[in-house]
């Protein structure tokens, strides 16, 4: 207790030094904390279900490596149910995307079709009322009841509990459906990745209701199912993969459609975590080094600050103090400030929290669930800890092993500092310049990575269109869309209007439609047939986009249901399925069909329309007209800025269907815009600690030099005596700095290729040496520099 006073008091008489490693170390406490906050939110809170450590998706996989996006026959899994030893239980799901019917306006609803057990293994049970049984999901005919989520149940039935019993009304179903349960909070989506291309498809969100489905017995082969099952206690996830794999390879050989497909287990948790890790993990990394950064520059205060006290320390050692005494004031100080440090951060991070959730958007998934809880503060104490620990370490290190009648003898002349103390000050700012460079180059390469998206070309124009989600849920499907075109393509400054199932950038497509080529042997197994992202769009869809066609014609307003078949594929396609002749002519059909032929009339050139960071994969368009789509979005191109026509199209939309739900309105730059949303967030957030970086190595680095003159007056007096001139001393402490930076550079360098290899996924543009030429230009520049020349300038 009386090192803690006499610590404190010290503490006061030294406001300036408080201040500055009270804010250091806040500084780095507060980032850290940050980070901490969103990967408790976003990676260690488990998921609302019974032991989810037991949970795993059972994922198709071909044989050969190549890609496959659709699920599994209802033959196959059903077998599993029956056969597996090591799986309590088994269970079928699916994406299914809705609208709640409401009279002023319809709200879009994502829900989850599910078998009866999938309640069973996911190990939740409703809040209220109960889950499916068997006769929820009849053998023919839809559904007749529903759960809904507890999000939706507040939202739109403000919480009522005698929800139980009542009908609400969902499009696409003839019936109102029952409700028989509520689910409770926090319950999110699995993983669907035959859907993952629906336009409002987000695995992240939460479930807005389940309704009970089951196979049809006409349709135990096509490949709809996502899996998921639930491991017997004991049993790995190794042995459930050998025994899914044999039961796989079994069926393959018993029914050739399944050949070639194989199983893949993967922990629930694992690919719930995958985007968020992809993402936290290399900023977790950076934010390391910020904390080091700040315990190397309060290491330097505290060093700096006890080599000032070193006769008062020979003093204490002379009367009799052992090592430990001597060591106690000096952490004893370290561990205060730090304290003091850290419930400055914790409110920074609370600050930098709230930020987050403004600025962030989508870019961190499951941002919603991330709080400011008692983990995090108690991280925060921990890394006040850690942090006083390691700034004391060194001074506390200092402070022994020196000879106390020495000291004493040189009286206070000798508050100067030996080689020793200038080489461990040096060390200390070293550090911090390589550190503050990995962390100055990586912010480098993402701001290069969002440089070079800026400039990508994606193949069609995104100024001035304005999209929006259009569903009619009320009205004749065709007099609704006819209408619409024709209405809102009067209206001034629109030069373009068109419906379309396939806006760039959205993911706007059907991935699991398959087709055969006219004319070419017809293949039975799953893992062959031609499957090809699929969009519908309008006649004016390509024109509104400026989409450039390489041969044939485009869709026509007489590519009507009652006339033939139509399609327009890319570029790569017909590279990859026609290589060497010519598509337009030919004819395709869907994979089973050998009626309703669809003839390719057009190619366009190749775009980049799922991603930017992408080159372009086969594609085909159907006519809107011929094929349409429940959910799509309403282009519109305009002379101008299209914000101001929004109401108008609402308005005039609304006229033809009062019921009509409109939603995610959006200009096509915004689209892409959100599309680089989270390579745009991680530059902003290395940014941010590269200049927080800065300041604290700036800081750290004057402290140094600083000492480093201070301590050598006498040395340098005599050197002058001696004949040494002006310039002479300027290069003698200018070399210590030029050292340093060279050190410090030499260091940061591999620290900066290791930083380069963590953000990988997160670069474009960006060529693997990148990191060596944006550490080895300053770095050249910096030992060309002439001292005299640079203080002249001054």
């Amino acid at each position: 207790m009386s090192d803690l006073k006499f610590t404190f008091r010290q503490l006061l008489k030294n406001p300036g030094f408080t201040a500055i490693a009270v804010l250091t170390l806040a500084l780095g406490i507060g980032a850290t904390s940050t980070v901490f906050s969103l990967i408790q939110g976003v990676l260690l809170t488990p998921p609302p279900y019974a032991h989810p450590d037991r949970l795993v998706l059972i994922n198709p996989a071909r044989t050969d490596g190549q890609r496959y996006t659709r699920g599994w026959p209802a033959a196959q899994w059903q077998e599993w149910q029956t056969e597996s030893k090591s799986f309590e239980a088994i269970a079928g799901y699916g994406w299914t995307f809705n609208f709640l019917v409401l009279p002023d306006g319809s709200e879009s609803v994502e829900g989850m079709a599910v078998t009866r057990d999938y309640f069973k293994v996911a190990g939740i049970q409703p809040t209220l009322g109960r889950a499916f049984d068997d006769s929820d999901a009849p053998p023919s005919g839809p559904p007749t009841v529903i759960i809904l989520g507890h999000d939706l149940w507040q939202r739109r039935f403000n919480g009522d509990s005698k929800i139980i019993g009542q009908t609400v009304r969902i499009s696409r179903r003839s019936q109102p459906l029952t409700v028989v349960g509520v689910m409770p909070p926090n319950v999110r989506f699995l993983p669907s990745p035959n859907v993952a291309s629906e336009p409002n498809y987000n695995v992240d969100a939460k479930v807005d209701y389940w309704i009970p489905d089951r196979p049809a017995p006409n349709r135990v082969k096509r490949p709809d199912w996502n899996i998921i099952g639930r491991l017997r206690p004991g049993v790995t996830q190794a042995d459930a993969q050998a025994e899914i794999a044999a039961m796989t390879a079994r069926q393959a050989r018993n029914e050739p459609d399944f050949e070639g497909i194989t199983a893949k287990l993967q922990p629930l948790e694992a690919q719930m975590n995958r985007e968020g890790r992809r993402l936290l993990m290399p900023v977790a990394g950076a934010v390391a080094l910020v904390f080091l950064i700040a315990c190397a520059n309060a290491a330097g205060l505290l060093l700096a600050r006890g080599l000032q006290r070193q006769h008062e320390y020979a003093v204490r050692a002379a009367l009799g103090a052992r090592p430990l005494q001597l060591c106690r004031p000096v952490l004893t100080e370290s561990l205060l400030l730090a304290l003091l440090g850290g419930l400055v951060g914790a409110g920074l991070a609370a600050g930098c929290v709230e930020a987050l959730k403004l600025i962030a958007g989508a870019s961190i998934p499951r941002l919603d669930a991330v709080r400011l809880g008692w983990q995090v503060l108690a991280f925060c104490l921990g890394a006040a800890a850690l942090a006083g620990f390691f700034a004391g370490l060194l001074p506390a290190w200092r402070s022994l092993g020196r000879d106390p009648a020495n000291e004493l003898k040189a009286g206070s002349r000798t508050a100067s500092v030996g080689r020793t103390e200038r080489r461990l000050l040096g060390g200390v700012a070293a550090v911090q310049i390589a550190l503050t460079l990995a962390l100055l180059v990586g912010a480098g390469l993402l701001i290069q990575t969002v440089h070079s998206l800026a400039k990508v070309r994606p193949g069609y124009d995104t100024q001035n269109i304005l999209t929006m989600s259009v569903t009619a849920v009320g009205t004749n499907w065709l007099d609704f869309h006819t209408q619409a075109i024709e209405r809102v393509a009067r209206l001034p400054g629109v030069v373009a209007a068109a419906f379309g199932w396939g806006v760039p950038l959205t993911g706007n497509k059907w991935d699991n439609t398959t087709f055969e080529i006219d004319g070419q042997p017809s293949t039975g197994t799953l893992k062959d047939r031609l499957n090809l992202p699929t969009r519908s769009v309008t006649p004016d869809y390509f024109a509104a986009l400026g989409l450039k066609f390489a041969e044939g014609r485009s869709f026509r307003p007489s590519d009507t249901g009652d006339a033939p078949r139509v399609a327009i594929i890319n570029q790569a396609a017909a590279d990859r399925y026609f290589p060497g002749g010519n598509p337009i002519g030919r004819k395709l059909r869907f994979a089973g069909n050998q009626t309703n032929l669809i003839e390719i009339v057009g190619v366009l050139v190749n775009t980049r329309t799922d991603a930017l960071t992408d080159a372009a994969e086969p594609e085909l368009y159907f006519s809107f007209w011929q094929s349409g789509a429940f959910s799509k979005h309403l282009l519109l191109r305009t002379h101008a800025d299209p914000n101001p026509i929004i109401a108008s199209v609402q308005k005039e939309l609304r006229a033809i269907d009062p019921t009509v739900s409109v939603e995610n309105v959006k200009t096509l730059e915004q689209i892409r815009t959100d599309s680089v949303a989270s390579r745009t967030f991680a530059m902003n957030l290395l940014v941010g600690f590269a200049l927080v970086a800065c300041l604290l190595a700036t800081v750290g680095i004057y402290g140094v030099l600083s000492l480093a003159v201070g301590s050598r007056q006498t040395e340098i007096a005599i050197r002058m005596a001696l004949g040494a001139q002006h310039g002479d001393v300027l290069r003698l402490i200018l070399g210590d700095g030029v050292r340093l930076a060279t050190v410090g550079v030499g260091v940061g360098l591999v620290v900066a290729l290791a930083l380069a290899a963590g953000l990988k996924t997160y670069l474009f543009g960006v060529g693997p040496t990148d990191p060596l030429m944006t550490c080895w230009i300053p770095a050249r520049r910096a030992t060309r520099v002439d001292p005299l020349v640079a203080l002249r300038n001054e």
